[in-house]
């Protein structure tokens, strides 16, 4: 489905024709971090492992805190497709790519003083600063790129179109690990070759996304809304900035929070810091996996508040959850029996594996700790409910720094012990504010929908 109504009928195995496409893609796109962790690791050297995994962080915080370009879309276009078909669903993404690119413009503009003052952030020194101020000033240039693809992905997520995004993730990232292993382990280019790989491999997808995205009868409708400057007139821009500001806004709170992270692992030393960072691109496999059930709400929640179907948004919601913990427990049960020989493949030195070993049980209780808000954060999203969701992650993100301060005896348990809880406490402040902003959404509504089919 690409626009237009919905029938009446709820098929819930729609979820996992949403969710297991972009399962698949997510993972596909944590093989970025994850394989140039692998490919340096075969280096032998902590410095330049640590190095990839501070460059990682960098551009999780600079460029994922632009993630609002694709999710503020993913929303938007699905309640276009139930409320107002596809000549609202092509605007919105002109929107969304004009944005894009005044962003990009702007990040260009700032990096003799954004990129260095990041570095110093995340407190890298010496080897490891030198090593990841050469891969972070090449990936750096890849900014337009990424913009206007969080754009067009988002918008193809909207209308369904998940087999094509899968498609061209599972491309991305099998180019960007390829070039990777032939730039490092081949032509001796060192972290630089991570950098290159990166580059390329990211203006290359969004070629072909652009082929894709205007061809047939949605390009046309996209050229006309291109067209039509009333499109970017701020009446018109004013309720998808509104969206993207809160999701901008919530996503720096989590970008810090991540980042704090990086930065008390580095303050314990090279070692420690090569360690976290393993299990950090761990948790972010395991957070994208799971992460197809955040798309599955944002399309399918966000469907039912285009069409005012109060019934069938909480059939979707509780459906979405249960499936997700089944999931969360699958990912569990495989860190459980296989979190060993997993960290040993990915650490540069045998003391790097043994840090990493001793946090090891908190790869098999984040699982459980993230789901929840994940599904959450893709309901509040699909149904626009932004303002709510930046309050809940503020919320979260002042419990963790407490906990930080109050674990710190702890050592580097504390730190993952805080971690687990500020994933916790986002489920937490979402799942109670969730009950009025669906009896506000949904007042003056009475149209539950016959024959739900649950399964």
């Amino acid at each position: 489905m690409t626009g237009g109504t919905l029938t009446a009928k709820l098929d819930m195995r729609v979820i996992w024709a949403i969710a297991l496409p972009a399962m698949v893609t997510n993972v596909a796109t944590a093989l970025i971090g994850l394989g140039d962790m692998w490919v340096v690791g075969r280096l032998g050297d902590p410095a330049t492992q640590g190095a990839v995994d501070v460059g990682a962080r960098l551009f999780a915080v600079l460029f994922t805190v632009m993630n609002f370009l694709k999710t503020g879309t993913t929303g938007l276009v699905a309640q276009d497709g139930t409320r107002s078909g596809e000549a609202e669903q092509a605007a919105t993404l002109w929107r969304g790519l004009a944005i894009a690119l005044v962003i990009a413009a702007g990040l260009l503009l700032l990096k003799p003083v954004l990129l260095p003052l990041l570095l110093d952030l995340l407190g890298a020194e010496g080897a490891v600063l030198a090593e990841a101020r050469i891969y972070a000033d090449i990936r750096y240039w890849t900014a337009p790129g990424v913009m206007a693809n969080l754009a067009l992905i988002g918008f193809l997520v909207g209308r369904r179109q998940m087999k094509a995004v899968l498609l061209f993730e599972v491309a991305y990232n099998f180019a960007n690990v390829g070039l990777g292993l032939w730039f490092v382990l081949g032509l001796d280019m060192g972290i630089a070759g991570i950098g290159w790989s990166s580059f390329i491999a990211e203006y290359g997808k969004l070629a072909v996304v652009l082929l894709f995205v205007f061809r047939g009868e949605i390009g046309r409708a996209i050229l006309d809304a291109m067209g039509n400057r009333a499109n970017l007139q701020w009446s018109a821009l004013s309720p998808f900035l509104s969206v993207n500001r809160d999701l901008f806004l919530r996503t720096v709170v989590l970008m810090i929070a991540l980042a704090a992270l990086t930065r008390l692992s580095a303050e314990r030393g090279p070692v420690v810091l090569a360690a976290n960072g393993i299990m950090y691109q761990l948790f972010v496999f395991t957070a994208l996996l799971l992460d197809g059930f955040e798309n599955a709400a944002q399309v399918l929640n966000g469907e039912r508040i285009g069409a005012k179907d109060r019934d069938g948004f909480v059939a979707y919601a509780r459906a979405i959850l249960i499936r997700g913990f089944a999931a969360a427990a699958f990912v569990a049960l495989g860190f459980y029996l296989l979190a060993d020989p997993i960290l040993n493949s990915f650490a540069a030195t045998p003391e790097v594996a043994q840090i990493a070993g001793d946090v090891a049980i908190w790869l098999i209780i984040i699982p459980f700790a993230g789901v929840a808000g994940f599904v959450f954060d893709g309901i509040f999203v699909g149904a626009s409910w932004t303002r709510a969701l930046l309050a809940t992650m503020l919320g979260a993100a002042i419990a963790y720094a407490i906990a930080l301060w109050l674990s710190w005896p702890l050592g580097n348990h504390g730190i993952w012990l805080s971690f687990a809880l500020f994933l916790i406490l986002r489920a937490v402040f979402q799942a109670i504010l969730m009950p009025g902003l669906v009896r506000g959404e949904f007042a003056g509504c009475d149209n539950s929908l016959p024959n739900e089919t649950q399964n």
